[in-house]
Parts: C-alpha cells; sequence; structure tokens
C-alpha cells in the first residue's frame, strides 16, 4: 500500500467539488488510496446533505477515508442536538442561521422548508436530517496524526501538547495558530480560514481555498513532508513560501 496521504480542504456542501476530488484521487492513488478530509462538510453550498452521504457510505465501506470535523459541522449537530445557533466563537451579530454561515442551506439540502419560522425549524430539520447522519457527525474525530503530518481543521494552541488542546482550538482557532512561526512538532494540515490557493507556511499548510465561496476545492498528496496539489493534469509541488 502507498504511503501516500491525500487531504481535502474545506468543502462547504460542494457535492459535485467532491466527487471531482474524489476522482483525481483514485486517478493518482488507486481504489485504496488513505483520505483525510479536513471538516467544514457542510453550510453554503447547495447540497451538504450528499456530501455527508457520499463520505459516510465510504467509510461504511471499508474505504480508507477518515472524516474530521469542522465548526461548521459542530454547529450543525448542536443544533439538532439542542436547537443552540451561537458559539463563543462566532460573532456576536451571527447565528447558524444567518446567511454568512450558510446553515439554511444545509437544512435546505435535506429539504427543510427554511421558510418556517425560526423556532420550527429544528422539530422540521430532527424529522428529515437521519439519524444515522446525526451520528456520523456527533462522531467525527478532532485530528488525525499521520506520517509526519497532523491533519486538523482549524489548527492548534502552539506550544501546548495535544492533551491540553480544546475542541475550540482545533476547530475554531484563527490568530494564534496562524502567527506562530516556529515549527509543530509535525507539519500541520489544516482549512478553516478561507485562502485564495493553498499556502505552504514552512510549519503548517493551509489547504481552505475558499469552496464555501464558490472557489476551488482544494486536495493535495502528501508523501513525507512533501506537498503536491492534485489536479486534472496531475500532481504541483506546494512548496513553503520564502
Amino acid at each position: 500500500m502507498s504511503d501516500t496521504i491525500y487531504a481535502i480542504g474545506d468543502i462547504h456542501g460542494q457535492h459535485e467539488l467532491l466527487l471531482d476530488a474524489l476522482t483525481l484521487i483514485e486517478l493518482d492513488g488507486g481504489q485504496d488510496a488513505r483520505v483525510i478530509s479536513l471538516g467544514d462538510l457542510v453550510d453554503r453550498g447547495p447540497d451538504s446533505r450528499a456530501v455527508i452521504e457520499t463520505l459516510m457510505s465510504g467509510v461504511a465501506e471499508g474505504r480508507n477515508w477518515t472524516v474530521l470535523m469542522g465548526n461548521h459541522d459542530r454547529l450543525f449537530e448542536q443544533f439538532l442536538r439542542t436547537g443552540v445557533t451561537t458559539h463563543p466563537k462566532m460573532r456576536s451579530s451571527y447565528t447558524w442561521l444567518s446567511p454568512e454561515l450558510g446553515g439554511r442551506d444545509t437544512l435546505a439540502s435535506y429539504g427543510v422548508d427554511c421558510g418556517l419560522p425560526e423556532a420550527a425549524l429544528r422539530a422540521a430539520a430532527l424529522e428529515a436530517v437521519p439519524e444515522a447522519h446525526r451520528a456520523f457527525l456527533a462522531g467525527l474525530p478532532l485530528y488525525l496524526e499521520a506520517g509526519e503530518c497532523l491533519f486538523v481543521h482549524a489548527g492548534l494552541q502552539p506550544r501546548l501538547p495535544m492533551a491540553w488542546q480544546t475542541e475550540d482550538d482545533l476547530i475554531w482557532i484563527r490568530d494564534a495558530f496562524l502567527t506562530h512561526e516556529d515549527p509543530f512538532e509535525r507539519l500541520v494540515v489544516h482549512g478553516h480560514t478561507a485562502v485564495a490557493a493553498p499556502e505552504h507556511r514552512g510549519n503548517r499548510v493551509n489547504i481552505d481555498s475558499g469552496a464555501g465561496f464558490g472557489r476551488a476545492l482544494t486536495v493535495v498528496a502528501i508523501e513525507g513532508a512533501d506537498v503536491f496539489v492534485l489536479e486534472e493534469d496531475g500532481r504541483t509541488p506546494l512548496l513553503p513560501v520564502a
């Protein structure tokens, strides 16, 4: 089996882009390729339900896939479990149902009438979202250490061991992680903070290229500490910025 690890950035309901990414991976690494999705499966895009179904089915079939938790996935799961639509890390003017967050897009993909009063949306969602999807979301791991890399949705608190990291660190962090320039124990491969194109910062690689905002969905192949962007015409090395 190949030692190559493939990672997919934030999908945000873009099912067709996910299928394209999986096709690129299979062409490059075969059906047994090891694939890690960095989370944010849902919100903003048109078909969050199909994204979850595709990834959940692949895992159930025994594919070598790991799907990590993103903050949007937690917001969706939290809404279904408790009805809460806010989080301390969000802007105070936003809720998960705000257009900027895209929760209503996710509910619409399940056939929920998003014109319902907000108070009625959770009951409609509980009826529409299969229990298997809810259990899948609730069980997503927060990070994965594999090879020379650590895969995580948002990042981690610098200089803290993994045992001390909180869920909020791993799926919400920005500035403290993004501005840290010293090496981590492993190369950190993450998403969460959308950039125009994938970036290799030496100590971390950001592959959230903004699929949730109508841009590309990035997929990379990683061999040791070498990172390559997968595209239709093959691999392109992703080198650390000078």
